[in-house]
C-alpha cells in the first residue's frame, strides 16, 4: 500500500473511480425498488407503509419476504412476518464485522450519528464495495456513497413503483398477489448452489407445506427459516468458526 494511501490520501483519479463505481452500483440497484414497491402495494400495503419499510427496514430480502408474508396472512401474519424478515438481516449485522477495520475512528469512538448512520447503510452493496477497495480511505469512500446512493434510489424508486401498484388496482387482476412470494422465491434460488443448500431448502419447503393446515398464515415460514438454521448448524463443522459472509458473494441483488 502506497504512502498516500496509509494517511488517507488518495489521487484524483483514483478518488474519482471509486465514486463512480458506488454510484453505478447504487442506481442500479435502486431501480429494483420498483419492483417492491408495485408488489408491496399488491399485497394490501398503502404507499405510506410501503415508503416507511424502504426507509426504515431497507434491506431488500427482508422486505420482499414482509410483504410476502403480510400479503398472504393479513395483519394477523404481522408476528411471523416481522420475525421472518429479522432472521434474514442477520447477515447484515455480520458485515460490520468485515467493514468496522476501515469504518472505525483510530480511537475506536464513533459518534452516535456516524454509528447509527453507517448501521442503516450496512448492506451487501455498501459492503462489498467498501471491502472491494484496498486503501482504507478509497474503502471508506466506497462505503459510504454506495450505501448513500442505493438508499436514494431505493426509496424513490419504490415510490414509483408504490404510485403505479395503486393505479392497477385489484392485485389478482394481474396475478399480483402471488409476485411477492414469486421475487421472494427468486432472491433464495440463487444461493442454491451446493447439494446442502438445496437439500436445506427441500427440507425447509416441506415442513412449511405440511404446517400450512394447521397454523396461521406467515408461521410456516418462520418454521422453515428456522428448520434452515437447524440444518445449517447440524451440518457445520464440529468447532470450526465459519468466516463473516462476503457480500459480493453471498448477498442479495437487492439490498
Amino acid at each position: 500500500m502506497s504512502e498516500g494511501a496509509s494517511t488517507g490520501e488518495l489521487t484524483h483519479e483514483r478518488r474519482r473511480a471509486v465514486l463512480r463505481q458506488s454510484w453505478s452500483v447504487g442506481i442500479a440497484t435502486g431501480l429494483y425498488g420498483v419492483s417492491f414497491g408495485a408488489l408491496s402495494v399488491a399485497a394490501g400495503l398503502d404507499i405510506w407503509q410501503t415508503q416507511a419499510l424502504s426507509a426504515l427496514m431497507f434491506t431488500g430480502g427482508s422486505q420482499f419476504a414482509f410483504v410476502g408474508i403480510v400479503g398472504t396472512g393479513g395483519l394477523a401474519a404481522a408476528p411471523a412476518a416481522i420475525a421472518t424478515a429479522t432472521m434474514l438481516s442477520i447477515r447484515n449485522g455480520l458485515y460490520a464485522l468485515s467493514t468496522r477495520r476501515f469504518l472505525a475512528p483510530e480511537d475506536g469512538r464513533f459518534h452516535p450519528l456516524r454509528k447509527a448512520s453507517a448501521a442503516q447503510l450496512t448492506i451487501d452493496e455498501s459492503s462489498a464495495v467498501g471491502l472491494a477497495q484496498p486503501e482504507p480511505p478509497a474503502s471508506r469512500i466506497g462505503f459510504w456513497h454506495t450505501g448513500i446512493a442505493v438508499f436514494l434510489f431505493w426509496n424513490l424508486m419504490t415510490l414509483v413503483g408504490a404510485l403505479a401498484g395503486s393505479v392497477i388496482g385489484d392485485p389478482k387482476t394481474f396475478g399480483l398477489d402471488g409476485a411477492a412470494v414469486a421475487a421472494f422465491l427468486a432472491l433464495v434460488w440463487s444461493r442454491l448452489k451446493s447439494a446442502e443448500a438445496r437439500l436445506t431448502a427441500l427440507g425447509a419447503a416441506v415442513l412449511a407445506l405440511v404446517t400450512v393446515p394447521f397454523v396461521p398464515a406467515g408461521v410456516p415460514v418462520l418454521v422453515a427459516a428456522l428448520a434452515a438454521v437447524f440444518f445449517g448448524l447440524r451440518g457445520a463443522t464440529a468447532g470450526a468458526t465459519a468466516p463473516p459472509p462476503d457480500p459480493a458473494k453471498d448477498g442479495d441483488p437487492v439490498p
